[in-house]
């Protein structure tokens, strides 16, 4: 049994991370702040299904806050903890454009904090949270790893690639372990409602405009939430300082996306096309070699199956989930 610090825990992936290592028998200590990035109601549906799990405790911390965050770890004493997995994240493309020195101030700083205070806590372990936008110049797919991330095309993408250099800092100076997690466009049920499966079972469940960006070819690789989650307990393991893709190596048009929606929930879609946004990027498509290699890790959910889990929690949750801002 280890003891495990997950920041982020409200939200989608942290929250079903925190739930995996529950299973496993683990203790977790989630910190969340709980801003109001998109509705809270769905943070609370997240931590409710948490609250109650014998091992988890829940902290209402800013990672962003050093002093909080250092009591925090302070206050473990000598039971400590076996890692960090810092999920914790300001995330999308299209906000950050707008606002970008609040993901700096989470996503760099923020990570910084961490890491600095698993240096002088002694954490052997760090995971971080990352993103395929880092691809986002890159015309060369599936990405790999070992392409070049260095002319990201939104703020999101630039913090996310901050955070990467501060982690190999880190271990090259202090010995910390550390395994960064490029996500591919994770869905599922519950999910953040800026991204593009909850807003398109939201929009044509009820008859709303369907906005798409662009002409709907462009493509994402969708990996189910479970997958994801799954490849992030995996990634505790001791693998000394590296990047690792999780994606489902089977991008997805979104035009097919909108036709399944439609499928699933009986309804048509009203296409309401807008030009192309400049921070978004044609295709994201993973190579995903090195976690199969280093973590034994496939992804198992079909898309087909995961989102019509999306939409069967959709159904279920209908009274509330319908007014969520999307």
């Amino acid at each position: 049994m280890a003891n495990y610090l997950v920041t982020g825990a409200a939200g989608f992936i942290a929250s079903r991370v925190a739930e995996m290592l529950l299973d496993e028998g683990h203790n977790v200590t989630g910190v969340d702040n709980l801003n109001d990035a998109y509705d809270v109601r769905l943070k609370q549906w997240r931590l409710g299904r948490l609250g109650a799990r014998p091992g988890f405790q829940f902290q209402r911390v800013d990672i962003c806050d050093r002093s909080a965050m250092h009591l925090l770890l302070g206050e473990a004493g000598s039971r400590g903890f076996d890692a960090v997995l810092n999920l914790a994240a300001r995330a999308g493309v299209r906000p950050s454009v707008e606002n970008p020195w609040v993901y700096v101030e989470t996503n760099v700083i923020g990570t910084l904090n961490l890491l600095d205070l698993c240096r002088e806590f002694g954490v052997a372990k760090f995971v971080l949270a990352s993103t395929s936008g880092l691809y986002g110049a890159s015309d060369q797919t599936p990405y790999r790893e070992d392409q070049n991330t260095d002319h990201p095309l939104s703020p999101y993408a630039a913090s996310k690639k901050g955070a990467e250099a501060l982690c190999h800092t880190y271990h090259h100076l202090y010995g910390i372990d550390i395994s960064i997690l490029r996500y591919f466009t994770v869905y599922g049920p519950a999910g953040r409602p800026d991204m593009s499966p909850f807003r398109f079972v939201q929009w044509i469940s009820e008859g709303r405009p369907v906005t798409v960006y662009g002409d709907g070819r462009q493509s994402r690789d969708f990996t189910y939430i479970d997958d994801i989650a799954r490849g992030t307990v995996d990634g505790l393991k001791l693998l000394g300082c590296e990047t690792i893709n999780l994606g489902c190596d089977s991008p997805i048009v979104l035009n097919d996306v909108i036709a399944l929606i439609e499928e699933l929930a009986g309804k048509r879609a009203q296409l309401d096309h807008q030009p192309p946004h400049p921070a978004d990027v044609p295709v994201t498509w993973a190579d995903i070699g090195k976690a199969r290699r280093l973590l034994g890790w496939e992804p198992q959910v079909q898309f087909r199956e995961g989102m019509r889990r999306v939409v069967e929690w959709y159904n279920r949750n209908r009274e509330w989930a319908r007014d969520i801002k999307t």
